[in-house]
């Protein structure tokens, strides 16, 4: 079997200016003539099995950087873009649209700030009558997609937040809840529980924090690590968030409170301990939120932020989605990606969750590339906390390729080699080519359709 190449110029291309190298210099250091260098960085030749030994000896480059970028991202994302009944006829073909990913990132995500753009305003223009008259009826892009689309190209880990929030679990020995109280209290804040109060509350001008006398301790543990990350990491928050450049100053503070969000999780899950115990239980998300303190969803979404360079752990997609299917919180590492706009295909397990509460669901699934993937889904309860409160509920799924379902403890007992028991999976139907799927909402954008009015089968035309 012939072995597939390489081609990673736009990696090639960051890590030269990382290290602040002209490209004569950087050939010089990698052993390669400036020409050959060139069409590497263009994707013009393969990167050669030499330069990547001279990456990992030379610079110390983990070399499975070169194959895990965003291009799978980007390629599914501008796929489901382009079905947009405004470009017609006009569809970019994949092949265009993954030299463009290869090629030209930068141009990609700006092609799809703009589509994102003109979605959200012709979604405001369509409700003009309502908005007329309103103090807030500019246009303007959304801040929740902006943050969204952050985290979601960041691989959901963010590495000088998560390695700030370990050394701090590093002193806690076990008493997260005290020390998080500890470190507060030199901070000059008072501490209350009441009944009576939000979630958390926090006035800066008392240094007053008050904390909901109903919530779990885990979640007040959790919520008392987000009030730390805000007076104490400021400064790192506040350099991480004019590294993302936001467009609009809803959008930086809603990522503010996500990066809060996001050191309170991993001081709960700190890096490397959290890394060692998903391998040692088998990635048992019951065990490993009873043993850090963590809910199931914290610790499955934790899961999916194991990127750390030189010691990652399992590519996991994470999602959650509520019971109308739409998409919540999404994240990959893996190449599955998920739909931008709406919800996650009706064939996935994630949606059966909802029928099934407190229990684990199962699934061994395949992608129309031909990829199989392990997926594991359960509903969440989240409780208002008294007689008559709204229940809010959802579903998580968390999954990863079937090559590493033999380190997940769920997976055992599976037939993982039986073909025939794999469900077909998709993203998003206008994405989607499989043909004959009983769950398909509009037709694929890539086939060309035939409508017989004297034949009827499972959809009401055929894909050619």
């Amino acid at each position: 079997m012939a072995k597939q190449k390489l081609y990673a110029g736009t990696k090639l291309r960051e890590l030269r200016r990382k290290v602040d190298l002209t490209q004569r210099e950087f050939s010089e250091r990698l052993e390669v003539s400036l020409p050959y260098l060139n069409q590497m960085e263009n994707n013009n030749r393969p990167v050669s099995a030499s330069v990547i030994l001279a990456l990992a000896d030379v610079f110390g480059f983990d070399v499975t950087e070169l194959v895990t970028s965003d291009n799978a991202r980007l390629v599914t994302d501008m796929r489901e873009v382009a079905a947009d009944p405004i470009f017609g006829n006009d569809v970019p073909h994949l092949a265009d649209l993954r030299m463009t990913a290869n090629n030209a990132p930068g141009l990609a995500r700006a092609f799809l700030q703009l589509h994102r753009a003109y979605r959200e305003n012709h979604e405001r223009l369509a409700s003009l009558d309502e908005a007329l008259g309103r103090a807030d009826s500019r246009l303007q892009s959304s801040p929740w997609e902006e943050v969204r689309d952050f985290f979601h190209y960041c691989d959901n880990y963010i590495d000088a937040v998560d390695r700030a929030a370990e050394r701090f679990a590093g002193k806690a020995n076990g008493a997260m809840q005290e020390h998080a109280i500890t470190a507060l209290k030199a901070q000059g804040v008072t501490i209350q529980r009441s009944a009576e109060a939000a979630l958390r509350s926090y006035d800066p001008t008392t240094q007053l924090l008050i904390l909901s006398s109903q919530i779990p301790e885990p979640t007040a543990t959790f919520q008392l690590l987000i009030q730390l990350a805000l007076l104490t990491q400021n400064d790192l928050l506040d350099a991480t968030l004019d590294f993302a450049r936001f467009h609009s100053p809803a959008a930086r503070d809603i990522a503010k409170l996500g990066l809060a969000n996001y050191y309170a999780g991993a001081v709960l899950m700190p890096y490397a301990p959290f890394l060692e115990n998903a391998h040692i239980l088998r990635h048992d998300l019951e065990q490993l939120a009873w043993k850090f303190g963590a809910s199931v969803e914290q610790v499955a979404h934790r899961l999916s932020t194991l990127q750390r360079t030189g010691n990652k752990g399992i590519p996991f997609f994470f999602v959650r989605v509520d019971q109308a299917g739409t998409i919540t919180k999404r994240h990959s590492a893996t190449s599955l990606q998920f739909a931008r706009f709406g919800g996650a295909c009706p064939l996935w397990n994630v949606h059966r969750a909802f029928e099934t509460p407190g229990q684990f669901l199962r699934q061994m699934a395949e992608t129309p590339d031909g990829k199989k993937y392990f997926c594991l889904a359960r509903d969440v309860t989240k409780t208002g906390g008294a007689w008559g409160a709204p229940v809010r509920r959802y579903a998580i799924g968390l999954g990863c390729e079937m090559r590493h379902s033999g380190s997940l403890v769920y997976a055992d007992g599976l037939n993982t080699g039986a073909d025939a028991l794999f469900e077909p999976i998709g993203i998003s139907c206008r994405i989607c080519e499989r043909r004959n799927c009983h769950q398909r909402s509009v037709p694929p954008l890539e086939r060309n359709l035939t409508v017989d009015p004297d034949l009827r089968g499972i959809l009401p035309y055929q894909i050619n």
